[in-house]
């Protein structure tokens, strides 16, 4: 199987996040692309009551696509999210053709050597490289290949889209149908998500 994998906390799943999917797919000759939200990643402080809403909407984001994937490795797991032992378990889970591609953005790969385990989880992965902002600091990206870390930057434009946006639109009521599938719209609203719990 050619994987693709995309590891978030997806608080909550949105419009940008399908969207890199969906070019990963028409542009990349993947089987799937295996979603994977973060239930207690080391670097981000989360509510820890929403983890189990995240998880059900990336679920339900993902039914409605046959070439996405959803795995709740890391909800199996009593520990924090490190990606190095989440790609070693699939590995183990999955028949992989080739390396695992791994779906990255810009602001976090800046910082990928900071992450555990940095220097092994290079040697397992391929990075696909989305803008995360309007600026593509060359220089520091060939330094990180010089020094082993193998990546694509893709050609997908920026979208500036956030989840922090969009809490804070469902905090006040404000309409997300335009930046969220309306499925998880319904779910927002159908739990109250976001109105109590503003992170």
């Amino acid at each position: 199987m050619k994987l693709c994998v995309f590891q978030g906390t997806f608080n909550p799943i949105h419009n940008a996040h399908l969207g890199v999917c969906e070019y990963i797919v028409k542009n990349l000759n993947f089987d799937k692309v295996l979603l994977i939200p973060a239930q207690n990643p080391p670097h981000k402080e989360l509510d820890s009551s929403l983890a189990a809403h995240r998880l059900e909407m990336v679920k339900l984001a993902a039914s409605e696509h046959d070439y996405l994937g959803v795995s709740d490795i890391e909800y199996r797991r009593n520990t924090p999210s490190y990606t190095y032992e989440t790609i070693k378990q699939l590995y183990n889970d999955y028949e992989i053709d080739g390396k695992i591609n791994f779906i990255i953005g810009t602001d976090a790969f800046r910082k990928i050597e900071s992450w555990y385990e940095s220097d092994k989880l290079k040697e397992l992965v391929d990075f696909l490289l989305f803008l995360r902002d309007n600026e593509y600091d060359s220089e520091s990206f060939e330094n990180l290949r010089a020094k082993g870390y193998n990546f694509r930057l893709m050609k997908m434009p920026f979208n500036d889209i956030s989840s922090t946006q969009i809490r804070n639109l469902a905090a006040n009521s404000k309409p997300i149908s335009n930046i969220v599938p309306k499925s998880i719209e319904e779910y927002i609203k159908k739990h109250g998500l976001y109105r109590i719990h503003k992170i």
